[in-house]
């Protein structure tokens, strides 16, 4: 009997720690994408430069929203993030739907729609607007190399 007992507990335990072993298994690209969607979401919400720039890769490009030009290196980011949150003081953002394709060699597209929502003379704004994100994979995470984002532009009825 306590050769069972013993049996099964080595059985219990080897089953344990294979299991430990697959649920620890990385995520899907997608769904690490989705997360560095939202980690870039938080980061904003913040209202810190610093807390959005580790999100983008050194040699990364952003044409922005709120610009008319556009930014290529972390100097001129840094400048977008600064003027972007006293643009849009107490900036949020939630996505809306998100198109995520992952391709060969850790190169990703997150093309959707997200909504920036602030605070201005005390009432709460929205501006809906469009966006591409490109990343590439360095080490375990995703960073973006080029961002695209634009108001929805009005359509005339």
């Amino acid at each position: 009997m306590r050769a069972l007992l013993k049996n099964n507990a080595t059985l219990a335990l080897g089953s344990l720690v294979l299991l430990s072993l697959f649920s620890g298994a990385s995520a899907e690209p997608k769904d690490e994408l989705a997360a560095a969607a939202s980690t870039w979401a938080r980061a904003l919400g913040e209202d810190d430069p610093d807390q959005v720039l580790p999100l983008y890769a050194d040699d990364a490009v952003l044409w922005g929203t709120l610009s008319p030009t556009v930014r290529s290196d972390r100097s001129s980011l840094r400048d977008y993030f600064v003027a972007a949150f006293k643009v849009l003081p107490g900036l949020k953002v939630a996505f809306g739907d998100q198109l995520i394709r992952v391709y060969d060699c850790g190169t990703a597209v997150n093309t959707g729609y997200y909504t920036f929502s602030y605070v201005k003379d005390g009432e709460t704004k929205s501006l809906p607007a469009r966006y591409s994100f490109t990343y590439v994979k360095r080490g375990d995470a995703w960073l973006i190399v080029d961002h695209h984002s634009s108001a929805v532009p009005l359509v005339a009825k």
